[in-house]
Parts: structure tokens; sequence; C-alpha cells
């Protein structure tokens, strides 16, 4: 009986220790770390860093959200185990670069200004910012993460494809 309260309260502890290292983003990022889906290095583009903090899992690093999403949506296609229900995802303000919970942000889609992939999902901590920016840049639609999918996400990637294809075709 000692034994099994024993086990208990070490899982509890346990459990408490991990939430609080998955609580935080990392920051700053190694100038090092790599995109998780494209390879590109994250640190030179601050303010469009994104983080998804799975368990059991390296924190995985991204150049934007749309990269981020769309290692979420398909994680083994990059390298991860797969369980996106619990991860923890990380993404800047687009106005004031403070983390956010990228489960809570409203993301603008649309506008006219580009990440380092082109078109972008561009995160805000609230409504009001995610509205005010989409006036002034051209966006089509504030966004909540319930209303991204796969679909959107890889519709956006291949477009961009298309844009850098077309562009090596002129040289």
């Amino acid at each position: 009986m000692k034994r099994r309260l024993f086990v208990m309260i070490l899982c509890c502890f346990l459990t408490v220790i991990f939430s609080e290292l998955l609580a935080e983003p990392i920051d700053p990022v190694d100038p090092h770390e790599r995109c998780a889906v494209c390879g590109m290095m994250v640190a030179k583009y601050n303010p469009w860093i994104t983080q998804i903090h799975a368990e059991g899992e390296k924190p995985a690093m991204f150049d934007g959200v749309k990269d981020m999403m769309a290692y979420y949506f398909n994680p083994q296609a990059y390298g991860g185990k797969g369980n996106m229900s619990t991860a923890v995802l990380w993404v800047k303000d687009y106005y004031t670069l403070t983390w956010l919970n990228g489960r809570a942000a409203f993301f603008v889609v649309g506008s006219d200004v580009m990440g380092p992939m082109g078109e972008e999902l561009v995160p805000f901590d609230s409504l009001k910012a995610a509205e005010n920016f989409l006036k002034d840049h051209k966006g089509t639609k504030v966004l909540r993460f319930e209303d991204l999918d796969a679909e959107m996400i890889m519709a956006m990637k291949k477009k961009h494809m298309m844009k850098m294809k077309k562009k090596g075709m002129k040289k």
C-alpha cells in the first residue's frame, strides 16, 4: 500500500514538473535551430518563430504558423511521433512579439504581409488587433485555431511552391 502511494505521488510530481517544462516557450531560440518542416534557420526570422512542445518529443521550431500547422496536422511526415492533441503551441503576436498560446490566438489570412515562406497566418492576442490588421493589410478573414485545417494549410504551402517554381522558370 505504501509503495502504491509512493508511486502515485511520484507520478503526480513528475506530471507537474513535465507540465512546467512545457508551459513556457524556448526563448531565445538556438541560432542553429532549423524549421522542422522546411529546414530554414528559424532564429533568422525571430518575429515569425513558432514552436510545438509535444509530450515525449523534443520541442519543434518553425519559421511561421503555416509550417507549424503543417507539422501539427501531419507530424509523421516531418519526423514527429503524432500525438498533437495535448501539444502546447506557441506563436508570437505580430504587433507586440509576445509569446501566445497558439490554440487561443486569432489568425489573419490573405494579408499583404508576407512571412519568410510567403503568405502566412499572422497571429494576434486579441480579436480587435486582428481586425485592425485585417483592415490595414487587406486580409481576407480572421480565424481561430479551430478554424484551421490541413487542406487550407497545404493549399497555402502549394501556392508558395508554385510561386517559387514560376520564379525559377523566369531565370
